[in-house]
């Protein structure tokens, strides 16, 4: 899972998925300007390998960006940003402000587009909660994002922004249930892969810019927050959260669990500032140590985004309960049995990975109240809801086995070294 990207903002121009509206190669769709009364920026090629700062993406950010549906408030939200400063249309940071309006090409990310072009492409992939990378991350693991008053799961309450630690400067106690409790009922091997460096964003969503965090496996923190879940301690299975490295290694050896989840740290986030090319190289180096594997023939890569960071998107998210969904993000699936070049235009969240891990390895077992032994009094089972699709559908499993796709780690590129 990277950070902050909106689908438009990468396969916005992506032959055959629901782009950015076009005709004969202009965008049609113009958002205002605040700060230019009566004109507008049209989504625009962008080349820059730093992309500055994004646009703030907390709850309140995300309902502003969608605008009851006009999908017209990301220039706006950015402008009124204390970090851009854009307080009158001469300030530098109103014309540094219109990068939420680009978008890259195939030319500036080469390997997103190898991946989506030979294997599949999701363009209907949703956030799964209308908010920033913690609830985000918490929805990856869990299915849920709440905040709880002790180590009772039934204190627990919806909570999409979930800035608990970063507004009281305690530790937050996660008491609800998530994956990992079914996976240790069920004998399913997991671990959670943390980069070493630094956070990958601000501690509180509304910041676009903040001092680093240092960040590695024992550090739990927005990207690592298994180690604060009660069913993680009680089930002794911390231990489980490694370094990237070991990943590698797991790898190399053919010793990969049923389940991995890897985290970047900044730097290789694709998380505003960092590099793309930065964040490209890291994810074609999981990528090709994974083809590299035995574990190659028994595998299927979900690569995601984990919110839209700000960036200019034109699909009105679907509502399913009063958490989500949030914004679309990238979605590829890469396999030996992925469909070729194929576009997958389900509704989808991250709610679709739970569900296709508990029926891949839990036979069904869904993070239900009602059915797992542990009730918490989240709104819905978000695994079966109806409008979610099947990732499922991305599969052929009576093709021929595909053969890796090795990549060079720092391919060519038209991105251009510059900070704004």
């Amino acid at each position: 899972m990277q950070e902050n990207r909106s689908f438009d903002s990468y396969f916005g121009t992506f032959p055959g998925a629901d782009g950015i509206p076009m005709s004969h190669g202009v965008p049609t769709v113009c958002i205002p300007d605040p700060i230019h009364p009566g004109t507008c920026v049209r989504p625009f090629v962008d080349h820059a390998d730093v992309n500055v700062l994004g646009g703030p993406h907390a709850e309140t950010n995300e309902r502003a960006d969608v605008d009851n549906g006009k999908m017209n408030g990301f220039l706006a939200q950015a402008e009124a940003s204390d970090r851009y400063n854009c307080t009158s249309p001469t300030k530098h940071g109103c014309k540094t402000a219109r990068t939420v309006m680009g978008y890259h090409t195939q030319s500036d990310i080469p390997n997103y587009w190898a991946y989506a072009q030979k294997f599949v492409l999701q363009d209907h992939m949703f956030e799964p909660v209308a908010s920033w990378s913690l609830p985000a991350h918490l929805f990856m693991v869990s299915e849920w994002s709440a905040m709880c008053r002790g180590d009772n799961p039934n204190t627990c309450s919806s909570a999409n922004d979930n800035v608990q630690q970063a507004d009281t400067g305690t530790e937050p106690n996660y008491a609800w249930t998530d994956l990992t409790y079914l996976f240790a009922k069920n004998h399913v091997s997991w671990r959670y892969y943390v980069t070493a460096g630094t956070e990958p964003d601000c501690e509180n969503p509304a910041e676009i810019s903040c001092a680093s965090v240092a960040q590695n496996e024992k550090t739990p923190s927005k990207w690592n927050p298994l180690p604060y879940f009660e069913t993680v301690r009680q089930d002794h299975q911390t231990g489980n959260i490694q370094s990237v490295g070991r990943f590698y290694e797991a790898a190399k050896d053919g010793t990969l669990p049923a389940v991995s989840w890897v985290v970047p740290s900044n730097p290789v986030s694709d998380h505003p500032p960092a590099h793309i090319r930065n964040g490209t190289a890291y994810v074609t180096s999981l990528v090709n140590a994974v083809m590299r594997s035995p574990d190659w023939s028994s595998t299927a890569i979900f690569l995601t985004w984990d919110d839209w960071g700000g960036f200019y998107d034109h699909v009105v998210p679907p509502v399913v309960d009063q958490n989500g969904y949030g914004l679309r993000v990238p979605g590829i699936v890469i396999s030996p049995y992925a469909k070729r070049g194929y576009v997958d235009h389900q509704t989808l969240s991250f709610d679709a990975y739970a569900k296709f891990i508990e029926n891949d390895f839990l036979d069904g077992r869904r993070l239900d109240p009602k059915t797992d032994g542990r009730p918490d009094p989240r709104p819905d089972v978000r695994e079966d809801e109806g409008i979610l699709g099947d990732i499922a559908n991305d599969f052929n499993f009576n093709q021929k086995p595909r053969p890796p796709l090795i990549l060079p780690v720092h391919p060519r590129t038209t991105l251009v070294n510059t900070e704004g």
